[in-house]
């Protein structure tokens, strides 16, 4: 594609992971999403298990077909040829290479047979959240400090310059607290193409505060798993401000 399925994109992006939700449960949470105009499905898991992969898929696309989906794929093997685009992570704030190159190599055989499906080169870094996640657990690396966008920053300024279309700030599932405000406005500031922000984000208010502080995209997942559907209309509003 010439223009990736980001671009200009803005809002929220609503989480769905194929482990912690059922079928019955994502596609009422799908229909939801894109009746209060959500910007697009994002579908798996940080680093874990590929749940029911394809199936999950085609009725995701199925209940809002009107929805961008897009596979946040923890490795190639789990890569998913109903969908619309994968984010292609490089977990730059790490150095451990299966998660920097590896995996994309391994990628490369999907991609040639599938080359209707858009793959978003994103620059991924793991902020530290306030515990460990599995991300932190099984790449075997640490997270960039919250307390330090100027790092952040430096990660994001090196991604552009080899050319990765979009970056991904991540406290990660179930983070005790937010990617700071600091940390956005350091990354919008290093980063010019669309910039994802999730984990720990669980109100209005913290979703309000990522786009005010530069965010594109506001990526909830736990905050549905604890609140339900009933939470999203306040959610997406709160995205488009």
């Amino acid at each position: 594609m010439s223009e990736s399925l980001l671009s200009g994109r803005s809002g929220l992006a609503v989480l769905i992971d194929p482990d912690r939700t059922t079928m019955a449960e994502a596609e009422k949470l799908a229909r939801r999403a894109a009746g209060e105009g959500a910007a697009l499905l994002l579908l798996g898991n940080s680093f874990g298990p590929a749940g029911e992969g394809g199936e999950l898929s085609a009725r995701l696309k199925r209940a809002a077909p009107e929805l961008p989906l897009v596979q946040f794929p923890a490795m190639a093997s789990q890569l998913d040829a109903a969908v619309d685009a994968v984010l292609l992570l490089s977990l730059v704030s790490g150095r451990n290479a299966q998660y920097l190159i590896e995996e994309h190599v391994r990628a490369v055989p999907f991609f040639l047979q599938h080359p209707e499906i858009e793959a978003i080169s994103t620059a991924y870094c793991l902020v530290d959240g306030g515990h460990v996640t599995s991300v932190e657990s099984v790449s075997q690396t640490r997270p960039l400090p919250a307390d330090k966008p100027e790092v952040a920053a430096a990660h994001l300024r090196a991604a552009a310059l080899i050319g990765m279309h979009a970056a991904y700030l991540d406290a990660g599932s179930g983070a005790s607290r937010a990617v700071g405000s600091a940390m956005i406005r350091g990354a919008r500031a290093a980063w010019r193409g669309p910039l994802l922000v999730g984990g720990g984000i669980r109100g209005a208010d913290s979703v309000r505060a990522a786009r005010d502080a530069g965010a594109d995209i506001v990526v909830i997942g736990g905050a549905l798993e604890e609140g339900g559907a009933r939470v999203l209309s306040a959610l997406t509003l709160a995205a488009r401000a």
